[in-house]
């Protein structure tokens, strides 16, 4: 299991830290928490899955988007 800091996070999802930040208000994705200094890390699988659902809900959005002639 490979932890990714915040910053990395962001640049794999192409958002702000600020954002991500936002999102574990939100509950959209969950850091796992370091005991001692409490920074956020996010687990590098969940990354990939966010992802991974991200491109799903997209597909179907340009799905519903054909025109027809």
């Amino acid at each position: 299991m490979r932890y990714i800091t915040i910053k990395d996070a962001a640049k794999l999802i192409h958002v702000t830290p600020l954002t991500l930040r936002n999102w574990d208000k939100k509950g959209i994705l969950k850091p796992y928490r370091n005991p001692v200094n409490n920074y956020r890390y996010y687990r590098l699988d969940q990354i990939e899955a966010f992802l991974r659902q991200l491109d799903q809900s997209r597909a179907k959005v340009a799905i519903k988007k054909i025109d027809l002639f």
